[in-house]
């Protein structure tokens, strides 16, 4: 049987057909489709973990139970999981335990680029790597037997372009959900990571990648092609079909085993060549380790070492080293297609976010302007208000709310960090009253200890958590703030208010998110306060929910084009000549009414007819 898939939903379905019965993740681009799919079969637990380091516990959890689980994840949120996913590398599992890490080369929706290649030869443990939704589906199986077999989690590293690209994948007749049989037995020499303990695993990670090393040499899944013996070129991954794309001719070895490397066939591989190069995206992962066995290799002097690889890029490189020559050049993307038109990074029409970050800019740190001048030219703001308030933020679509005209935020370094960095400019002791700004499902994530630690060290600082009931920023999953599983059941629903309470707020204030007046009267007295408080901006996303409701319009006899309106930055408010204007299918009318608030002029008025 053949299916169209995702490498992200063939990742999925290998794993389910692979009999996986427990799956835990932490949705984030572009690895929360995996879930999501797996969570569309019946059989297998599946959860959207508070985050990602509670998800690779659960998953080490069940691992230790006897059955096969998977961890899924975006690349940054490795970082947020390292302690227990270092953890089961030294006490090894009993079920097979993957771990799906999906890199973002050229940061298409990540706050910064890594190459997580590293974590598993850090961590000493076996790292798959599909070049396409065929071999996403086929390591799924050979992965829980990888990780059963040698007692080690196993990580298969996806890419932006397999997890989201599609292809013809080939699935057996036969295959169906066969879970193993959980059972516990208790081990404490294995399980127990005593220092006792720990000595006397550590070895048996060294034996156990020596192991590993020589099963990779005979890793059918490695594949050698000979072509012209000019020129050989070893990748991996996406690089692999990039690769495949610019030098036709050459001779390959495709590295699905990424580590530890088979080290026998690559120097077998390059006696077999003239020139060895390395093709692969973001550090040189493998071209040191191969250089390290004394092979003489090409590799990062023409593959940058930033951002997605692209075939255009690999062929202008390789014409530039000479590795190509007379070579009629591939049709580049821009030749074949059309350009689209540029879309500025805005909040959504109907917003919840909107009327707290315009309060944010109304009080925060930038100088005031003529609400023209932060869009002329694209030019940002100089010069800071005095005595203004800093807004430390995090990772969510509010983020958008650092881009003019609402310029509303003054940080965003990662997940949960807003209020800790809130706590440091505060102890610091920065003169400016300080707010930190936070999503749901991020306070949830990873902003609970921070909030701890503001009462602990008695801060007086403000957290604005923006309830949107919702993640919003990956696609309106649940977690543990909304109560709905990936299945779409209700759960049991963390509440936030008691939660705030139960950590030692005294001041918890809940305002409605579409309120101007509501946020920015709680907001000044908050500040003021010699107390941690906490402030809870609550509204639905309107992509989530969009209630029925009548749309505004522009009255033109009342507006005098003062642009009030579009300091808001809301995408249905636009300019037309002098005066604004609101674009009907966009607006999501009196479910919002920001901008009713905020005109002097009242010359925003509602529509006659419904929109649904």
């Amino acid at each position: 049987m053949r299916r169209l898939l995702s490498g992200n939903e063939a990742i999925a379905l290998g794993a389910y057909h692979a009999g996986v019965s427990v799956a835990t993740a932490y949705p984030g681009t572009p690895s929360t489709e995996i879930l999501e799919n797996l969570a569309r079969l019946p059989g297998p637990y599946v959860e959207w973990s508070a985050n990602e380091k509670v998800a690779m516990e659960v998953g080490l959890g069940a691992s230790y139970g006897g059955v096969r689980a998977l961890v899924s994840m975006k690349h940054v949120g490795l970082n947020v999981a390292a302690d227990p996913f270092f953890a089961a590398s030294v006490t090894g599992v009993r079920g097979g335990l993957v771990v799906v890490s999906c890199d973002d080369p050229g940061m298409h929706s990540s706050q910064g680029e890594q190459d997580n290649r590293h974590f598993a030869r850090f961590a000493k443990i076996p790292m798959l790597e599909p070049s396409d939704s065929q071999e996403a589906y086929d390591l799924m199986s050979i992965a829980f037997q990888l990780s059963e077999e040698f007692d080690t989690p196993v990580m298969v590293r996806s890419t932006t372009r397999i997890s989201h690209c599609k292809g013809v994948v080939e699935i057996g007749e036969a295959a169906s959900w066969q879970p193993k049989r959980p059972r516990f037995i208790r081990d404490l020499d294995k399980f127990v990571m005593v220092p006792s303990n720990a000595r006397k695993r550590r070895p048996l990670m060294e034996e156990r990648v020596a192991t590993l090393a020589r099963w990779a040499d005979n890793f059918p899944k490695n594949e050698v092609i000979i072509q012209n013996t000019r020129l050989g070129v070893i990748a991996s991954g996406a690089a692999y079909q990039y690769a495949r794309e610019v030098f036709k001719k050459a001779s390959f070895l495709k590295l699905v085993a990424t580590y530890p490397l088979p080290k026998q066939l690559i120097a077998d591989f390059s006696r077999q060549v003239e020139t060895l190069v390395v093709v692969e995206e973001l550090d040189p992962f493998m071209e040191e380790q191969i250089r390290a066995m004394g092979l003489e290799v090409k590799g990062k002097e023409f593959v940058p070492p930033i951002g997605e690889l692209t075939i255009d890029t690999l062929e202008d490189s390789a014409h530039r080293v000479g590795l190509l020559k007379n070579v009629r050049r591939a049709l580049s993307r821009k030749e074949t297609q059309v350009e689209l038109p540029v879309r500025p990074p805005v909040l959504c029409a109907g917003c919840p976010h909107i009327a707290t970050s315009f309060v944010l800019r109304r009080l925060g740190f930038y100088r005031h302007l003529n609400p023209l001048e932060a869009n002329e030219g694209g030019k940002l703001p100089s010069g800071l208000r005095q005595g203004g308030i800093i807004a430390t933020s995090d990772i969510g679509c509010y983020t958008l709310a650092v881009y003019p005209p609402l310029l509303a935020l003054d940080t965003c370094a990662c997940m949960g960090a807003s209020i800790g960095q809130a706590l440091g400019l505060e102890k610091a002791g920065v003169a400016n009253k300080i707010v930190a700004v936070i999503g749901d499902s991020t306070f949830v994530h990873s902003g609970i200890t921070g909030l701890v630690d503001m009462v602990y060290n008695q801060s007086a600082g403000t957290v604005v958590i923006l309830d949107n009931d919702t993640t919003g920023m990956t696609g309106h999953q649940g977690h543990p703030g909304t109560g709905i599983s990936p299945r779409g059941e209700k759960l049991t629903k963390v509440d936030l208010e008691y939660l705030c309470r139960g950590l030692g707020v005294r001041d918890v204030n809940v305002v409605n998110a579409f309120d101007i007046a509501q946020i920015e009267h709680t907001l000044r007295r908050c500040v003021e306060s010699e107390e941690t408080s906490v402030i809870i901006a609550r509204g639905p996303c309107p992509l989530k929910e969009r209630p029925t409701s009548r749309p505004f319009s522009i009255d033109a006899d009342r507006c005098d084009g003062c642009a009030t309106c579009l300091r808001l930055g809301c995408p249905a408010l636009l300019r037309e000549g002098d005066k604004a204007t609101i674009d009907k299918g966009r607006c999501v009318g009196d479910a919002c009414g920001i901008c009713l608030q905020v005109c002097p002029r009242e010359a925003i008025v509602r529509a006659e007819k419904e929109i649904a």
